[in-house]
């Protein structure tokens, strides 16, 4: 950035020149931020837009966050529109226009009279623009002024992050930021309802979490559905629904067997226990969802069968490598099966959570063109043959609905 005084551009069409610099910039690739100030429009409360870049199933656009007092709202345009918006905007609704491009910062303003000033200060150097692996790690799917975050207590009433909940807020980024990737990828279309089902949902901070960030992010309807056995957390997570006013999203007390949706386009199973995992898949692939989303524990079912070949025994002596034996080859074989089913899968260390050590995701995302699955199902039986298991759960109920072949 130079340290000189900021250039005033001539007295010309003020207006017509920054929104000609937007153009450039947007054309270029070049825009960093752009923030709306000084609201003089009608609309209670709100403060600021902030606009930054964005892309969404690999269009270029334009993320608005309109800043309130209490809380923000997202919505996103294509660059056409956005722009459009923002010559709209100025000044009508907004008399400061503040853009931060790579090479430039560009300031336009209005006086109360209906005055204009461009003021324009142009690099020497080329500003970095932020790697991907920083915008991943900064970049927040969610506002901390949400008003659930408050009411589930992860902020005061400040909409300030408690301390204590900050490895919660976290996990729920991350859940989101993961979420959205699969979204991107999956054959799922935002111009009709997005149906989810989040097993074992407990106070809901995840489920409300995946609601709002389609509601107000993505600004889509969603319908989504918390299972969960606790009564009490049910009633506090509809009660918390219909005081926050989330339409579209309800809890119902069970799990994966009782419980038994229709279509679903997502099915989220956290932290289900042993063989609820395998339930929790089978439900969503009997429910043709497209995105599955599982954190699995406990691996009972597996480690009681196996008998690992000789050569394993010194060390698999121990409890601990038995017990990390059962949890990953469970899960290859889940991964493996959703393959067979038409699944693009991984398996991946998702992020250390409030009371466990490590927190394994099993994400699939289902493939747009079918594939033979012939070949996956001789590699399931050799891996069990070779540890001479004689049944896995998930196997035995998609054969059981013929969904293997």
């Amino acid at each position: 950035m130079s340290a000189t005084a900021p250039a005033v551009l001539p007295v010309q069409d003020h207006r017509a020149q920054f929104l000609s610099l937007l153009d450039t910039c947007l054309t270029q690739s070049s825009l960093v931020k752009l923030v709306l100030a000084k609201y003089v429009g009608s609309e209670a409360e709100l403060q600021r837009i902030i606009i930054k870049p964005t892309t969404l199933k690999d269009q270029a656009c334009l993320s608005f966050v309109y800043r309130y007092k209490t809380r923000d709202i997202t919505k996103n345009y294509p660059l056409v529109d956005a722009q459009a918006l923002i010559a709209s905007l100025l000044p009508e609704s907004f008399k400061n226009a503040h853009m931060l491009s790579l090479t430039d910062e560009v300031q336009l303003e209005f006086s109360k009279k209906g005055k204009s000033m461009l003021f324009r200060n142009t690099s020497q150097q080329q500003r970095a623009a932020p790697s991907a692996e920083h915008d991943r790690e900064k970049k927040r799917y969610l506002e901390l002024s949400r008003p659930f975050l408050t009411d589930l207590g992860v902020t005061n009433k400040q909409h300030e992050l408690i301390p204590a909940m900050s490895r919660k807020w976290k996990q729920i980024n991350k859940f989101i930021e993961v979420f959205s990737h699969a979204l991107s990828t999956s054959p799922i279309t935002l111009d009709k309802p997005v149906t989810v089902a989040d097993f074992g949902s407990g106070k809901g901070y995840l489920t409300f979490a995946i609601h709002d960030y389609l509601r107000n992010t993505l600004q889509v309807e969603g319908e989504v559905t918390g299972v969960e056995l606790r009564e009490d957390m049910v009633t506090l997570c509809n009660n918390a629904a219909e005081r926050l006013e989330h339409p579209g999203l309800v809890f119902k007390c069970g799990d994966v067997r009782s419980v038994v949706p229709g279509a679903l386009d997502v099915m989220i199973a956290l932290h289900a226990c042993d063989i609820a995992t395998d339930y929790a898949i089978h439900t969503g692939i009997r429910s043709g969802a497209s995105i599955i989303m599982c954190s699995p524990c406990c691996h009972k079912q597996v480690r009681l069968q196996i008998q690992s070949p000789t050569l394993l025994k010194p060390m698999l002596q121990y409890g601990l490598h038995m017990g990390q034996q059962a949890e990953m080859v469970t899960d290859a074989l889940r991964a493996l099966l959703l393959e067979a089913c038409g699944y693009e899968t991984k398996v991946f260390e998702f992020i250390s959570l409030e009371h466990t050590n490590k927190n394994k995701m099993i994400l699939a995302v289902k493939r747009s063109t079918s594939v033979d699955p012939a070949d996956l199902l001789v590699r399931i039986q050799e891996l069990k043959a070779f540890y001479n298991i004689q049944e896995q759960c998930l196997e035995t109920l998609l054969q059981a609905d013929g969904l293997l072949g």
